[in-house]
């Protein structure tokens, strides 16, 4: 804490690949000041979002130059994406990051926050007692629509694709969008395709999932349970498959092998959002906005990130809308007092004082998982 006993915050700009989004908006700001909190934004963080640095300071927010001096002055960064390498160093210990992390997927990271005694916590594993991801949704909905936009897209002739139009036209039938996964991705890439007039078929191991599905989605939507047989069909048959698999906070299983992706017609697309948690197609491999595609066996992949950093104005204000009572408690409360009060918060944290606190982490690269609770005792003491 600073020497007022409050929070001194820390709003970096983000400099991942064409990642335009700011983890604070300039009314963010302005509840972080009201409790009295101190906030450091960087110049021009808010820009790609289209949010003027004057904006900033008339929510009370000071403006600093240099990228490393957010770090540096606060105590508590927040953030929209993990850090890059060239982030690591920036990163003191007793500092509490809380950004989106997907460390599952990272290990050099993983390693560098353990190393650094720094305290993660991570958006994407804030959990509900429901199993909701509060944290995680608005991206997920942003995501799981994009997806259908950027297949369309890449299915032009002009873009290398196969040259379909997604929901056809009178006479001409539509694309084939099959979906892995019938969670928030899966469900919103549905309704867009559906909208769009493509022939949806959503895949899933729960069946009261796509029971429910079936009832509430309409058009030309099949749902399929999942096993290797059927998703070995249905990919071969596809014209763009979407992967949005998630187990929070661990690797994201390989349910589309290299096999099944080379049986798919040359131009077909494959869009692979879990690919933050290592993704869920074998073939695929992380991309960015600036290089988003390549081809494996004639089949366009688009693995970007992210991906709802190509939409930042939407993806800023819907991710701020669910983090900012987060941030507060964080701030008002510090760390151990925040998790304490508040489970969800809890199931947050992934790394404190050199441990590993969730188990999808450690189970990920044979590390020691310690309770959070046994953490805090030991921090405590």
């Amino acid at each position: 804490m600073g020497e007022t006993g409050l929070m001194i915050v820390g709003v970096p700009k983000e400099i991942k690949d064409r990642e335009n989004r700011v983890s604070v908006t300039p009314g963010g700001v302005g509840e972080y000041v009201t409790h009295g909190h101190r906030v450091l934004v960087e110049r021009d963080a808010g820009t790609g979002s289209g949010f003027s640095d004057e904006e900033f300071i008339a929510a009370g927010a000071e403006v600093v130059e240099r990228h490393e001096d957010v770090f540096a002055g606060a105590e508590l960064i927040l953030k929209v994406k993990e850090p890059v390498l060239g982030e690591y160093g920036l990163l003191g210990r007793g500092q509490t990051l809380f950004t989106y992390l997907h460390l599952a997927a990272d290990e050099p990271l993983t390693r560098a926050l353990i190393d650094g005694g720094v305290t993660a916590i991570a958006y994407e594993t804030v959990q509900l007692p429901s199993g909701v991801l509060p944290l995680l949704t608005p991206m997920s909905e942003v995501a799981g629509r994009m997806s259908i936009q950027v297949g369309a897209h890449w299915l032009e002739r002009t873009q290398g694709g196969r040259g379909m139009l997604l929901g056809g036209v009178p006479g001409v039938p539509g694309a084939n969008v099959v979906i892995i996964g019938g969670g928030v991705v899966g469900t919103n890439a549905a309704q867009m395709a559906l909208g769009m007039g493509a022939n949806v078929w959503i895949v899933d191991r729960n069946v009261e999932r796509l029971r429910f599905l079936d009832q509430t989605l309409h058009g030309r939507l099949h749902t399929v349970a999942s096993n290797r047989h059927a998703v070995a069909a249905l990919v071969e048959a596809a014209d763009l498959v979407i992967g949005g698999v998630l187990i929070a906070g661990a690797k994201a299983p390989k349910l589309v092998s290299a096999g099944m992706v080379a049986t798919m017609r040359a131009g077909s697309v494959v869009v692979d959002v879990a690919i933050d948690q290592g993704g869920c197609i074998e073939t695929a491999r992380p991309t960015s906005h600036s290089d988003p595609v390549y081809l494996v066996d004639g089949v366009l992949h688009y693995c970007v990130t992210n991906m709802p950093g190509a939409v930042p104005r939407t993806s800023t204000l819907a991710l701020s809308n669910v983090t900012l009572p987060y941030g507060l408690e964080l701030a008002n409360h510090g760390v151990a007092e925040a998790v304490r009060r508040d489970p969800a918060l809890a199931r947050g944290v992934n790394v404190v004082a050199g441990h590993v606190t969730h188990p999808g982490v450690a189970d990920a690269f044979g590390l020691v998982h310690l309770s959070l609770d046994a953490v805090m005792s030991l921090v405590a003491a």
